[in-house]
């Protein structure tokens, strides 16, 4: 598996690369992971069996791999590593972005060996819809079908990514739905985590957002939804936890804001405590930026948790959220219909049981684990015949 991210970070890619790794091995193929090394490196959690081979690259400020030379300094040995790699792998799982698909391309076609390409999202429309110069979104998007049409079989993470990817240059694409680790993320929190994390905030009400806040999310907008609300809810607290782009301007707009905390990073467990206590989980995707097929594993760590989501945004987290009874969905994305749907959501008594009972039924991080893993395991049989 050649993945910039992987546990321990907390990441919907690496929460289910995690999940794959542990069903192959499950099923009895020898797994190696060539990953990067995260900050505050923490094994624990590392799934047993599986060889993990962390390389140093460059990370932004916040300790986050996103960017083009953060890519780079993952992409670049990449080859390298892969040819190395003994005993020569069956197949090889390659995850966005597509320059790590690429570079995976040419190196499965020096050893001889099949790749699956786990499509997360579609990054050239992404880029496009941010209003990336045309010839980046160009060279991108050239770098996306190279990668995507050299692909033995994709893994899409919904349907609206299959239908993409297949325009693109995909040929054999499986529909494999992001799951969650439902063991992790429950009401009571991990075994191992008490309520010290929560420090202050331990007995006062709060909504959380957690995960990464850049500018496809435009998690600012519940900042502009709590000013709007904090005074009919004046011992109501606002939590960011997470990493991306927008967090440090978020962090500028909260300062001195005794009711706004901006915290960071945090491990899974931690964030399962924040989550689980929280009046509800705050989620967001900014319409019409080419992310509205997304579906943010945050939206299944909070449900799992027993805490009901507010969703500001479209698309199939909006279907089921509203379908489902998993919380409310604001009408448009502007603060003032978030903020109604804050209201709708702390008017309702919370239905713990059956929010985690429908992520269970759905979306556990085991089933959607061992879905892919059969997509792996098929071509890794084909390419051993």
């Amino acid at each position: 598996m050649a993945t910039r991210i992987f546990t321990p970070e907390a990441a919907a890619a690496a929460f289910r690369l995690d999940a794959l790794s542990r069903a192959l091995r499950g099923a009895g193929a020898r797994v190696r992971v060539l990953t990067s090394r995260p900050p505050d490196l923490d094994t624990s959690r590392d799934p047993e069996g599986v060889s993990i081979r962390r390389a140093r690259t460059l990370r932004d400020r916040s300790g986050y791999l996103k960017g083009y030379l953060q890519y780079l300094s993952f992409d670049a040995p990449l080859a390298a590593r892969l040819l190395a790699t003994r005993p020569r792998p069956d197949v090889i799982v390659a995850e966005p972005p597509p320059t790590t698909g690429a570079v995976v391309r040419v190196t499965s076609s020096l050893l001889g060996v099949p790749y699956v390409y786990y499509a997360a999202d579609v990054w050239s429309d992404a880029s496009e819809s941010m209003g990336a110069p045309r010839a980046v979104v160009r060279a991108l998007r050239a770098v996306e079908r190279f990668a995507l049409s050299g692909a033995t079989r994709v893994i899409a993470v919904n349907q609206g990514v299959a239908d993409r990817v297949r325009e693109l240059g995909a040929r054999d694409i499986e529909v494999v739905l992001n799951g969650i680790d439902i063991s992790l993320f429950n009401p009571a929190g991990p075994p191992s985590s008490g309520e010290a994390e929560l420090g202050d905030l331990r007995d006062a009400p709060y909504l959380v957002y957690a995960g990464t806040a850049s500018q496809w999310q435009g998690a600012g907008i519940f900042l502009d939804a709590f000013a709007r609300v904090r005074e009919e809810f004046p011992d109501l607290h606002l939590v960011y936890l997470g990493q991306g782009s927008d967090m440090e301007a978020i962090a500028r707009r909260a300062e001195g804001d005794p009711r706004v905390h901006v915290l960071g990073r945090r491990p899974p467990e931690e964030a399962a405590v924040w989550q689980a206590r929280a009046r509800a989980a705050l989620v967001s995707i900014v319409p019409g930026r080419g992310y509205d097929f997304a579906y943010p594993t945050k939206v299944l760590a909070a449900l799992s948790c027993g805490t009901p989501v507010v969703y500001a945004g479209t698309g199939p987290v909006a279907e089921d959220v509203a379908g489902a009874g998993l919380g409310a969905v604001a009408a448009s994305f502007d603060a003032g219909a978030v903020a109604d749907a804050v209201r709708d959501v702390l008017a309702r008594p919370r239905e713990g049981a059956r929010l985690r009972s429908w992520v269970a039924a759905h979306r556990s991080l085991a089933v959607t684990g061992r879905d892919a893993a059969e997509v792996v395991l098929g071509v890794a049989r084909r390419s051993r015949s």
